[in-house]
């Protein structure tokens, strides 16, 4: 019978037929489970640690029921659940059924089973599909119970900090009997629906959707099953009806992003592992076609440790091809703040994990939900063999849409990744009809690719994709009015993006990310740490590889420096070295950076007593003197401070030949001591025969000159070294985000505690010191110091910082005009305009460095190095560098404590490149190591001499096995000529290393292209050991259309007898 319908009624019928909450007695879905019964018996215990199964079973249970609370927060209560079947549910599929606000995990014959967590819609655990007289009826299952959220336990909202108080409820725990047929009925509605309403009013489809739904209500009883498969017929008519060939086509894969640390702390994230993955485990087992993309080699290292049966499982859907190991990377680091060398070995940790565990490396870059993408990430990735790159963070712009979801991104050296967006901006989809819908609406890449992804499954705090996710794919594979969706991998994927990429446009330079801005600065403890544990790494690297090349008993310290490097490679973690953590991230963090300083102390002294053995020894009539060690590739003159043998400190002057080590020399008497004068005006001026600077009773610089050009720095009425508070309130993302709106708040500091006073007169060093009030409970206290011969002014700073909500920055104005700054990036540079002429030029008004930043004209410059502060800006003629920031979510706690850190402005001639800035920034966060010896007869040695200052002699490590993480070379690779005429290819950058243990890798970067084709000439020394011997260097083939800066490696080996050949 023809009837004439109103749209909003009948989708408001269809609605309600589906309904959770409305006509429950008497729709669908609440015929979706039969008969319930209740467990023969409950109990618990609770302990505040994070215990394995074994020792959790011994413990002692006390009964319990639903209804019960349990906590406080990040306690674990264990439960012991026997179940008894009722023999009447013979045939019938039978499910477990737990529901909490805490995150559980069933354990069952001693293994995980099945993750059970409310928020990521897993609630029951299927016990059997059709229970079988042969089955057991009776059997026992643990309930591991976390008393903590999907996302934490937040007070009051999701990112506010932990509620140490919080109970969790158990509110369900029964054995029921699951309808099938009524939920396929209710899968096949939930589509028809979501076509009829998103297709509009204007598509055909739609009323079809519609029409189809309704009469599919008119035909279901819902009291008797017999009416449901004519139902269905009707679904299946329209779900059968096909694409045309243009229709876009979406590769859906399972994902479960699980953040490192966040809102919870590493062990939590153990278990929130486990309980993703086993649940991803048993849908492979039920769905042979889903696939599911899985990163960060740190994840599966700690499955493998704390759950082996679960990880052979992992392994065996591996090697099927559906759990597909992604990324390459130890972690999800941070895309902006990790050195260069650190990134090279989150590849390095994560492709060698992957190769030995699973026999494969990754050939995407995985990394959806960083704060920004550095510039030099294309060269990193191509060097490792990567040529993918896939992420969805800049969907999170505040200013300006990205122009591309799928495109070409080129690096600062010219390397090109093909890269794409997920169109749907998420990484996190469900599966939903609207979501393959906006898939297609929003790819900016029409017409160019016809193809894109869709990520499917809970993330952030775990969960993974679901059975429900699956059924709604499987309904759309094909449908008219939809766009094709495939179970697909990153592999298939890509792959066709490549075949279809000639159209495909190309983005150069960094994706910086207009939002999250703040976390250059946020939780500053963390950032200095990560910086000092980059140098203590490097340095015993460098020493204990020369300790093994002198010879003699000293044995590499390769396992514990592996250990000590993914300690730091863990912290850089996108949660953690950003500070968008809780306070007991942070706590875990400063401890393993705590370990990290005392074992790398301990080995760097091995390397140092291996080393020097000779120089260390006391011999009759030697007299104390003082050895000093170089770990960089220059010679350096440089004031130090040493101690004497009744613990005395003095200062003495020292030239160190590059990477090796010198005696000091007594007198040394530098070309202009350092004069420090008070003026009537209680002004003091400091002048080293390099630089000259005045500063007012504020430890402000009213004037800053180069001696020989009399070029002054700081314009009339200007004031450097000057400190500004800003109100820092976010819209929402406290520890993540400063807002553009922070810079009309600005407030200079000029509350002075103590004037300037000297506390250096001169000669070697001449030093002054200040004290200021910041707000209203913060002070600083400032050392002022000139070193002779230095071309830096250094402002050694402390703070006592007890601010809320603020935002400290140092302001240096300068007489320097020039459209763009420059930022040092990981193993390079980048510019960036000091206008804001686009959106897209103020969307940057807060930027990051590493360890410089320079503003230069034709001739001349101005550079701000600092030894551990990222957060920097350059507007017009002031360069800022923020210092500390002050927020409440989601640690309360952040940056209220004591802070210690260096930064120096530096004036210079010429380009930056010219006046040594880089290298100079290096020595401020590299300094010299000062040991005591018994010995004054000793020549300066030098390991690696490198002649160009083009040329920066990175890393020097002792090779490990070498990593296939290349391809077949082509002209831009490297080849190592090895002893005896063997050839060895390798990628050109830093990542692996030569064929065992008796070798050198050398990572070196290229400052200038111009010298690039002379590079090997350059460093033609750089493996030069003592006593003459040297290995043979690699030769180089180099990219034909260098732009930039080119990250090269240089490996030699080294046999057991060091080779002559030069």
């Amino acid at each position: 019978m023809a009837s004439l319908k109103h749209r909003r009624t009948a989708l408001e019928r269809v609605e309600k037929f589906l309904s959770k909450i409305y006509f429950t007695d008497c729709n669908l879905w609440g015929r979706l489970f039969a008969d319930r019964c209740a467990p023969v018996s409950l109990a618990c215990f609770q302990t505040p640690r994070r215990i394995p199964y074994d020792e959790a079973i011994r413990q002692e249970f006390r009964p319990s029921k639903v209804g019960d609370s349990f906590g406080p927060t990040w306690e674990t209560c264990w439960f012991k659940v026997e179940l008894s079947i009722p023999s009447a549910w013979a045939g019938r599929e039978v499910h477990f059924i737990w529901e909490s606000d805490g995150e559980g995990m069933v354990w069952r014959d001693a293994q995980p089973v099945q993750g059970l967590t409310k928020e990521g819609e897993k609630t029951s655990y299927i016990l059997t599909s059709s229970l079988k007289e042969t089955e057991p009826h009776s059997l026992t299952l643990y309930v591991e119970l976390a008393c903590n959220g999907l996302f934490g336990a937040g007070k009051g909202s999701m990112i506010a900090p932990p509620d140490p108080d919080r109970r969790f409820t158990l509110s369900k725990a029964e054995l029921v009997v699951f309808n099938r047929d009524v939920y396929e009925l209710l899968v096949d509605l939930e589509i028809l629906l979501d076509m009829a309403q998103l297709l509009g009013e204007e598509n055909q489809r739609s009323f079809q959707a519609l029409y189809a739904a309704n009469q599919m209500v008119n035909m279901c009883d819902v009291t008797d099953p017999s009416t449901f498969p004519a139902a269905r017929d009707l679904a299946a008519a329209i779900f059968s009806q096909r694409n045309g060939e243009s229709q876009h086509t979406i590769h859906a894969v399972g994902h479960c992003h699980i953040d490192s640390a966040w809102l919870w702390p590493y062990e939590e994230t153990i278990r929130k592992c486990a309980r993703s993955w086993v649940t991803v485990v048993r849908l492979m087992e039920c769905n042979p076609e889903l696939t599911f993309a899985c990163s960060q080699a740190q994840q599966f290292e700690w499955v493998r440790s704390w759950y082996p049966g679960l990880y052979t499982q992992i392994q065996d859907f591996v090697a099927k091809g559906q759990f597909i190991p992604v990324g390459g990377t130890w972690v999800e680091m941070d895309g902006n703040l990790p050195s260069g060398e650190s990134m090279v070995r989150q590849f390095l940790q994560g492709q060698r994990f992957f190769q030995e565990q699973f026999g494969k490396i990754c050939s995407e870059f995985w990394l959806p939900d960083t704060f920004g993408y550095s510039a030099q990430l294309p060269q990193l990735m191509r060097g490792c063999g990567i040529r993918r790159f896939l992420t969805q963070k800049l969907s999170w712009n505040l200013v300006n849409t990205f122009p591309h979801h799928t495109f070409f991104w080129e690096g600062i050296d010219g390397s090109r990744v093909l890269t794409h967006f997920p169109p749907g901006d998420s990484y996190g989809m469900q599966g939903r009809v609207e979501e393959m819908l906006k898939t297609v609406k929003n790819n900016k890449d029409k017409g160019r690719v016809n193809h894109s992804a869709l990520l499917f499954g809970f993330g952030d705090g775990g969960g993974g994709p679901t059975q429900k996710m699956l059924d709604r794919m499987k309904r759309m594979n094909d449908i008219d009015g939809l766009p094709r969706v495939q179970i697909s991998t990153p592999d298939q994927l890509f792959s066709v993006l490549e075949k279809e990429s000639s159209r495909l446009c190309t983005w150069v330079g960094e994706l910086f990310l207009e939002l999250h801005n703040g976390t250059y600065t946020t939780q500053a403890q963390i950032k200095k740490g990560n910086r000092e544990c980059e140098r203590i790494l490097h340095d015993v690297e460098v020493l204990s590889t020369l300790a093994v090349a002198q010879g003699g008993a000293f044995k590499y310290p390769a396992s514990q420096l592996q250990r000590l490097w993914r300690l730091l490679l863990l912290n850089q973690f996108h949660d953690v070295l950003p500070g968008s953590c809780i306070q007991l991230v942070v706590e875990d963090a400063l401890q393993y950076y705590a370990e990290i300083r005392r074992a790398g102390a301990q080995l760097q002294d091995e390397a140092v007593q291996s080393l020097c053995r000779e120089l260390l020894q006391p011999k009759a009539g030697s007299t104390e003197s003082t050895l000093v060690l170089n770990t960089l590739p220059w010679e350096r003159t440089e004031v130090i401070l040493r101690t004497g043998p009744a613990g005395t400190e003095t200062l003495a002057l020292v030239t160190v030949p590059s990477m090796g080590y010198a005696i000091v020399r007594e007198p040394y008497v530098p070309p202009q001591p350092v004069a420090v004068r008070k003026q009537e005006d209680g002004s003091i001026t400091m002048d080293n025969g390099v630089i000259a600077v005045c500063l007012d009773m504020m430890g402000r610089l009213t004037s800053l000159r180069l001696v020989g050009s009399k070029r002054e720095s700081v314009p009339d009425g200007c004031y450097a070294n000057q400190f500004a508070l800003f109100d820092d309130v976010p819209l929402y993302w406290d520890a993540w985000d400063v807002m553009d709106y922070h810079l009309e708040t600005r407030k200079p500091v000029t509350m002075l505690l103590k004037p300037l006073e000297i506390t250096l007169a001169g000669g070697l060093r001449g030093s002054t010191r200040f004290s200021l009030q910041i707000g209203k409970g913060s002070t600083l206290t400032q050392e002022i110091i000139l070193d002779a011969t230095c071309p830096y002014l250094r402002f050694l700073t402390q703070v006592e910082w007890k601010e809320a909500h603020k935002f400290l920055k140092v302001e240096f104005p300068v007489q320097v005009r020039s459209t763009n700054a420059t930022y040092e990036i990981q193993f390079g540079h980048l510019q960036r305009p000091t206008h804001w002429n686009t959106s897209w030029d103020w969307a940057r008004f807060e930027v990051w460095a590493h360890k410089w930043l320079d503003l230069s004209e034709h001739g001349f410059g101005v550079a701000l190095l600092n030894d551990c502060k990222y957060g920097a800006s350059a507007h017009g003629n002031v360069l800022s560098l923020s210092l500390l920031r002050a927020p409440k979510s989601p640690d309360a706690t952040a940056d209220i404590t004591h802070h210690q850190f260096t930064y120096a402005v530096m004036p210079h001639l010429g380009s930056f490149q010219d006046a040594s800035v880089i290298q100079c920034a290096y020595n401020l966060n590299f300094p010299l190591h000062a040991v005591p010896v018994s010995s004054a007869q000793c020549l300066a040695w030098s390991a690696f001499s490198v002649s160009s200052p083009a040329v920066v002699l990175e890393t020097v490590k002792q090779g490990g096995r070498q990593a296939q993480l290349s391809e077949n070379r082509d002209s831009s690779g490297l080849h190592a000529l090895l002893g005896e005429d063997k050839e060895l290819s390798l990628p050109a950058w830093a990542g692996t290393c030569t064929r065992d243990h008796s070798s050198i890798c050398i990572h070196v970067w290229v400052l200038q292209p111009q010298i690039i084709s002379t590079a090997l000439q350059q460093v033609r020394n750089a493996c030069a050991c003592r006593q003459s011997r040297s290995v043979a260097i690699a030769q180089v083939g180099l990219h034909p259309e260098v732009q930039n800066r080119m990250c090269l490696s240089y490996v030699s080996e080294l046999p057991s007898a060091l080779s002559p050949k030069g």
